[in-house]
């Protein structure tokens, strides 16, 4: 049963699921989504997929599930710009950003969302690496890139995240509607935390679980984005 957890009976929260190959993990992912206790609308947005995830959502799910839309791109344009397509679609009070390959807990909203639901926070990360939950343990270089690039992207904006590549970030719709994206692929992390930093946003992380998968099983980052994302720091660090 959905609760609303809001005081005044208007609360409700923007999922952004943006989806590309992931024919064996979107229906449960959405499910998972469906039924944690929020009022909300779901906006999967499918990146041209062409392993038959685009045929299940046009069959099982859009005008299926409750409180999902479904928004399709003709053709593969990256994660940055299936999260900017879903984003724009958003109308509630927060946009929280969820992969769709089961790596990350729906489970983990209420934390998510707390410093945000008390007025603590405007922007919430969630850290794979603050020592709460379960986590799989493989692919140290994959570690080891991540924390070159979380600590290089906090000398640039002078935060101090521990896990700036991480998938749930959570904003509030006014703010996040507001910022300029134009990163394309993975490197709209980079992108986003440089400029919700630029903007001085109150920026919170809450410890999460994370099951990773490694490259047989689905993993689509790899040593390019790694450069971009180099690049994205860099960059964002003088322009917006």
């Amino acid at each position: 049963m959905m609760t609303d957890v809001s005081t005044d009976g208007d609360w409700r929260l923007s999922v952004v699921v943006p989806v590309y190959n992931e024919v064996g993990t979107i229906l449960e992912l959405l499910r998972r989504v469906c039924d944690t206790p929020y009022r909300k609308e779901i906006i999967v947005v499918d990146d041209g997929s062409a392993d038959g995830t685009a045929d299940v959502l046009r069959g099982q799910v859009a005008g299926v599930l409750p409180g999902v839309v479904v928004l399709f791109h003709e053709r593969n344009r990256g994660k940055g710009a299936a999260v900017r397509t879903g984003i724009a679609a958003c109308s509630g009070a927060y946009v929280l950003i969820q992969d769709a390959d089961l790596e990350y807990d729906p489970a983990e909203y209420p934390a998510l969302l707390a410093p945000l639901l008390d007025g603590r926070a405007d922007v919430v990360y969630g850290s794979r690496f603050l020592g709460s939950g379960a986590h799989r343990v493989h692919l140290f270089w994959h570690r080891v890139a991540n924390g070159l690039l979380t600590t290089l992207s906090n000398m640039m904006t002078n935060l101090s995240l521990t896990d700036m590549e991480v998938c749930f970030k959570v904003f509030r719709r006014e703010l996040i509607q507001t910022i300029p994206l134009r990163c394309n692929r993975f490197d709209f992390e980079p992108e986003v935390t440089a400029k919700v930093a630029r903007r001085r946003c109150r920026v919170y992380e809450v410890p999460i679980s994370y099951s990773g998968r490694d490259y047989g099983e689905g993993k689509k980052i790899g040593w390019k984005d790694g450069l971009a994302a180099l690049w994205t720091i860099a960059k964002y660090r003088f322009v917006d």
